[in-house]
């Protein structure tokens, strides 16, 4: 296998720019995609052409039919799947590196002129440096996971259209591959089938599982933001409410008086908004007038 670390450091710089669910699927990606293809494939899969073996000495057939059974590698294909997948993560990551980037760049310069502006919070970052996924980054983010459920969706169909079946039998007759016989053909013989089987289910079941942590993460990133608009809804009512009653000492020691209920505002027969401290106010006076 070849060298991963340069693909596993970027990928593992996404870990800061991600959600929970991200994370997860990062986990997924490194452990059970990119470690077992690295340290398993070679001994599963290294002796899929030198202990191929037809009962046919006609020159080529051999060749043929392997080729037939065998259209394309399993683990080169599994890298190809792994490269593909990764790559909507990395355009990710270099879009939320260019508008933080960008971001701190404009806080700077806010900052140095005479004007001044240290009390505007940056968009994208909260105190700690971590990533806040909203506007544009949410936009990119939500992208980049409809290409990687799409990318793995179709390897997945790919591979039962190239290979077929995910079982691999021990033997098969080779008729359908010249320079072999028409009729007679050839007997073919693969080695380790069960062990090779064994290793294509788990490479499918780990791309289900892929698709499924994608899936997750796009509902968790809509549920948080339905949950954030509700906040900023009740935070503009609260602040709609404090403007339409404004606070008063005398009322508020009257509050205290009766319990330390809140004054809340009620609805008005002119349509607008009549605040209950004023309606209490009116009752208060009443009583000391009789």
């Amino acid at each position: 296998m070849g060298d991963w670390s340069y693909l596993s450091s970027l990928l593992d710089k996404v870990q800061s720019h991600s959600t929970v669910v991200g994370k997860i699927w990062m986990s997924v990606l490194f452990l059970f995609r990119i470690f077992v293809l690295g340290a398993a494939a070679d001994k599963v899969w290294g002796d899929e052409v030198s202990e191929f073996y037809c009962d046919s000495m006609e020159p080529g057939c051999e060749h043929a039919c392997y080729n037939w059974m065998f259209p394309m590698s399993y683990v080169h294909y599994w890298v190809l799947q792994i490269t593909f997948v990764s790559t909507p993560t990395l355009v990710y990551l270099g879009h939320a590196v260019h508008v933080i980037h960008k971001e701190k760049r404009m806080m700077e310069q806010l900052r140095d002129s005479t004007h001044g502006s240290a009390l505007k919070k940056p968009k994208y970052t909260d105190d700690r440096g971590k990533v806040k996924i909203k506007g544009i980054l949410l936009c990119t983010y939500m992208t980049q996971l409809v290409f990687k459920i799409l990318l793995e969706v179709g390897f997945s169909v790919g591979q039962f259209y190239i290979f077929g079946s995910v079982f691999i039998v021990p033997y098969f007759h080779c008729t359908e591959a010249p320079p072999c016989a028409r009729f007679s053909g050839a007997q073919c013989y693969i080695s380790r089938p069960t062990e090779k089987t064994i290793f294509i289910i788990f490479m499918l079941v780990v791309s289900g599982i892929s698709v499924l942590l994608n899936i997750v993460e796009m509902i968790y990133l809509l549920c948080n933001r339905r949950r954030h608009t509700r906040k900023q809804l009740r935070a503009q009512q609260h602040a709609l409410r404090s403007q339409q009653c404004p606070s008063n000492p005398v009322w508020g020691a009257m509050s205290r008086q009766y319990g330390g209920f809140p004054l809340l505002p009620v609805p008005a027969q002119g349509g607008g908004v009549l605040c209950r401290e004023d309606e209490h106010g009116d009752s208060v006076s009443k009583e000391k007038d009789t």
